[in-house]
């Protein structure tokens, strides 16, 4: 049953009370605008299709964006958690942050997507915030009882740029270690040892700078991360380089790098150095690249993977393009493993331990026996990885 009531001079009170629903009341300007609240409110009790919005009465997607900074921020890895807090306080400065969130629609949010990307013109930027946006509904609904539905759910998403192909050419990574030097750059040698760290280990900047040296084993030439970018545990290989660079840190702090606290700083410093170094258009994480691309001919995918801290092989695989040649220098291995008898053993089959090509790259071909070498002439090979020949260094 629903009743109105005028309440002073300019107000009216729409009251419903209805079995097995809760009670909505209402205030209004009008009496008009009482009675279409009670007819759609009515209606959708009818229909079933009734939702109590009490719980998010003149709560605003700003207010919600404040919860949302205060209570779910803090729990995502600290490599993103400056990134989130800048976004939320761009999207505090919107026109949408001050409309109550039982009014914003998905045609709302498809707008903003069209107006953000035709002015900052980066689409991978427009996609983060509205990940950011759509993720506060969904904890919203799970967590705060928020009677909505996600109106992003459905607003397409600008495509996701292509993945940055900047390497070190020639000699650039002699002339930043150079332009590290320069007055420009506040922490000189704090900055080497990132860049050293990052391409001997792939480490991103925030992982960098939240390694501590209780995660540090140089003797098991391990590191072991926790507090990685996707907020995953992994392990790290120290090749020479890496130890070398770790060994030279003096330990002042619990912090391996003590001279950053946050990504800015570093990333100031290292664009410092780009411009003494006369280095166009490289950032920081270029290196990581650079270091998945100096690693990748020498594993497996999965190995790759594993080393970056990837969740899946689409990544890994960005950086595995065996030649045709390569290729079939490993079939001839294949090949040859059928027709050489292992040493020792008169019913096997042998393996070669290696294929040299004519471009200098060696070809490791490590083999694992199945079944009784006496009753089966069966034999797996398994190409782990490229190993790189004398005259060739690895990275």
């Amino acid at each position: 049953m629903a009743n109105i009531q005028k309440r002073g001079e300019y107000q009216y009170q729409a009251d419903i009370r209805r079995k097995g629903f809760p009670r909505q009341t209402q205030t209004f300007l009008t009496k008009d605008d009482a009675e279409r609240w009670v007819r759609k409110h009515e209606g959708q009790m009818d229909e079933g299709k009734f939702r109590d919005l009490r719980p998010v009465a003149k709560l605003t997607l700003g207010d919600a964006l404040d919860r949302y900074m205060e209570e779910v921020v803090p729990t995502k890895a600290v490599g993103g958690q400056r990134n989130e807090r800048n976004r939320i306080r761009l999207l505090k400065k919107h026109p949408l942050a001050k409309r109550e969130l039982s009014t914003l629609q998905s045609s709302d949010f498809a707008k903003y997507r069209n107006e953000r990307t035709a002015q900052v013109g980066s689409a991978n930027t427009v996609r983060l915030e509205l990940a950011l946006l759509s993720h506060l509904y969904t904890i919203g609904k799970k967590e705060w009882n928020w009677p909505l539905d996600n109106p992003l759910k459905d607003v397409r998403r600008p495509s996701a740029p292509e993945g940055r192909e900047r390497r070190l050419r020639g000699d650039e990574e002699a002339r930043l270690l150079s332009g590290v030097s320069d007055e420009r750059v506040r922490q000189p040698v704090w900055l080497e040892a990132c860049i050293r760290l990052s391409l001997a280990t792939g480490l991103r900047a925030g992982e960098l700078l939240t390694l501590e040296w209780s995660q540090v084993d140089l003797k098991g030439g391990v590191m072991n991360l926790t507090k990685a970018r996707n907020g995953s545990k992994r392990s790290v290989g120290l090749n020479l380089e890496a130890v070398r660079v770790l060994q030279s840190i003096p330990r002042l702090a619990e912090k391996v790098i003590k001279g950053y606290h946050e990504t800015g700083k570093l990333d100031c410093d290292f664009k410092a150095a780009c411009v003494a170094a006369g280095l166009l258009d490289l950032h920081f994480h270029d290196l990581r690249h650079e270091a998945a691309t100096r690693l990748a001919p020498h594993m497996m995918p999965q190995e790759l993977a594993k080393i970056m801290g990837w969740k899946t092989l689409q990544m890994a695989m960005r950086y595995y393009n065996p030649t045709a040649q390569e290729l079939a220098a490993r079939m001839r291995a294949v090949e040859a493993a059928r027709s050489e008898p292992l040493p020792g053993a008169a019913n096997a089959l042998a393996v070669p331990r290696a294929i040299e090509l004519a471009s200098g790259t060696t070809v490791g071909v490590p083999a694992q026996r199945v079944g009784d070498p006496t009753t089966s002439n069966v034999i797996r090979v398994q190409f782990l990885r490229e190993m790189p020949s004398r005259n060739r260094a690895i990275a």
